[in-house]
């Protein structure tokens, strides 16, 4: 997946382009219920949606770029036919995951570990069919660019989503089942109509204005407005006379966390299927009236507004209790997918800005190693992203056929009166949107430069259901780096707080870009944080 925000200077316009595949028309509530699906889980074919990298690059790049797709795909081929060093993360995933794929996910061994076990730091490790993958890609673009760039790219894209690319992936899900976290071996439900029929579009994004800044997020098909509410909700403090990273702002900003993320799970969802209420969610009224239940003491509740309906009750509940009242099925053996199962490190994230101040933010994630196994003759798993849907059919983002689940995916573009101001992200699953936003007031109300607010130490909360399988919730914790104050700490315990310290710069990998149109210059930087990231100009 990918959700993209891109800003056109010529036009002084923000698009959204929904880099979120849907669900198979077969994988239905019923389906679950005949089953006895109680959790949609986290690996398998079951949560497999169409991949959706392919034609959310395409569209891209045909409606906004200036390159061919075999431009594009260059750099990808040369690294995938000939090869790139093992580095130590990814060594020490290999080696810890030998058993699952030379027993479980032999189709991935087969690719990983060429000599028979797992590479070393350094080993060259080359992916030769999917090299060949995207070539299938550029012979297509190539043998119809006669007809001009745009039917070129479409040419390329029918290659994987209506040609022997989709075709493979619907053989190989079909003949080969792997057993999931259900307990039981699944075929896919994806069939080639499935991904044939389906394509990127191009939306309008949801904005909040902040200070003077307008704030663009994908709509209630990622987590990302809960961005919007959360700078709503704080509008109404003085931050700085908080004082940054003291225990008053972090209480302030953790509790006001909780109201908008109970907020995604009461009303978040696919606006083709669910109509989410963002005139009232980003009201001043409506977070007037947030804003007021914060009070000195951490709250344990979940606490979603009242948008004219009442306050939803399955928002209130357990995810997997509310499935299982909503199917009427008995609970099934939560299975555990292994540490980091939660993907807060392995979704990348990317921005650029160019002279003209054109700004892409686009944050790629999904098929994962770890949760699905690589398509024989492809070199790629398939997605998982289906498991954060509900099952109780009453609610937002709740299954339903050809329906984009609500992703983690949250890519930030901001504007200033119509001119370019700055992209930034990260991964880091349920936390991207509390670490982003944290890194956007270090810089825009406390001052920072963009380093400093990139480096500062931070927190977040996993008060509210996690967005992956098992979708566990952690009433009143929060997880914060040991850069923060002991005494902060201390204080934050006192209020109610669940203290969970981890390590000095273990939170995510926020990286950002500031166009600076008052001095005429480009600011970049990477956190140091997780992962190598990096920001470069030339």
């Amino acid at each position: 997946e990918v959700p993209t925000l891109i800003y056109v200077a010529k036009e002084k316009k923000t698009f959204a382009i929904s880099g979120m595949g849907w669900s198979p028309e077969a994988f239905t509530l019923d389906w679950c219920r005949t089953h006895g699906i109680d959790l949609i889980p986290g690996d398998g074919y079951l949560p497999a949606c169409v991949p959706a990298v392919v034609d959310t690059w395409a569209t891209a790049v045909a409606r906004f770029g200036t390159m061919s797709f075999s431009q594009i795909l260059q750099p990808v081929i040369e690294l995938s036919a000939n090869g790139f060093p093992v580095y130590p993360r990814l060594h020490d995933h290999l080696l810890t995951n030998f058993r699952k794929y030379t027993e479980l996910y032999p189709t991935t061994g087969a690719v990983y570990y060429p000599n028979g076990r797992p590479p070393e730091v350094g080993d060259i490790l080359r992916n030769p069919d999917f090299a060949e993958a995207l070539k299938l890609m550029c012979r297509a673009e190539e043998a119809n660019r006669h007809q001009g760039r745009h039917a070129g790219i479409q040419a390329a894209r029918d290659v994987f989503y209506k040609g022997s690319i989709a075709e493979r992936i619907i053989t190989f899900i079909s003949e080969t089942p792997v057993e999931d976290a259900s307990g039981t071996a699944h075929t896919g439900l994806l069939s080639y109509d499935d991904i044939a029929a389906w394509g990127a579009t191009v939306e309008e994004p949801i904005t909040y204005t902040y200070k003077g800044l307008d704030v663009h997020k994908c709509s209630g098909w990622t987590q990302g407005p809960t961005f919007l509410q959360h700078l709503a909700i704080l509008e109404g403090f003085d931050l700085v006379q908080l004082g940054h990273n003291t225990a008053d702002y972090l209480h302030v900003w953790l509790e006001s966390a909780k109201l908008a993320f109970a907020d995604r799970e009461a009303y978040y969802g696919d606006p083709l299927f669910d109509q989410v209420p963002f005139d009232i969610l980003l009201s001043a009224p409506y977070n007037a009236a947030r804003r007021h239940l914060i009070d000195p003491h951490a709250s344990l509740e979940m606490r979603p507004g009242d948008v004219g309906a009442g306050v939803p009750a399955y928002a209130t509940v357990g995810v997997a209790e509310d499935n299982r009242l909503a199917l009427d099925v008995e609970a099934r053996e939560i299975k555990d997918l292994g540490l980091g199962h939660a993907h807060v490190g392995d979704t990348t994230h990317l921005d650029a800005v160019d002279q003209e101040g054109n700004m892409v933010a686009a944050t790629p994630s999904g098929g994962w190693l770890g949760t699905s196994p690589v398509i024989k003759g492809l070199g790629f798993p398939l997605g998982t992203r289906g498991q954060m849907f509900y099952l109780n059919p009453d609610r937002p983002n709740a299954l339903a056929p050809r329906k984009r689940p609500r992703a983690t995916l949250t890519p930030s573009l901001v504007t200033r009166q119509g001119d370019p101001f700055m992209v930034f992200g990260t991964p880091g699953g349920d936390s991207q949107e509390q670490w982003t936003l944290q890194f956007f007031l270090n810089y825009v109300a406390f001052g920072m430069n963009l380093q400093e607010a990139l480096d500062a130490p931070t927190v977040h909360s996993v008060h509210f259901p996690s967005s992956f399988y098992p979708r566990h919730a952690y009433p009143g914790h929060l997880v914060a780096e040991s850069r923060i104050a002991p005494p902060v700490l201390a204080e934050l315990q006192r209020r109610g707080h669940k203290v969970t310290v981890t390590e000095a710069w273990a939170h995510g990998k926020v990286m950002g870009i500031h166009y600076d149109t008052d001095r005429g210059i480009i600011i970049g930087g990477a956190s140091p944080k997780g992962n190598i990231g990096y920001a470069i100009g030339w």
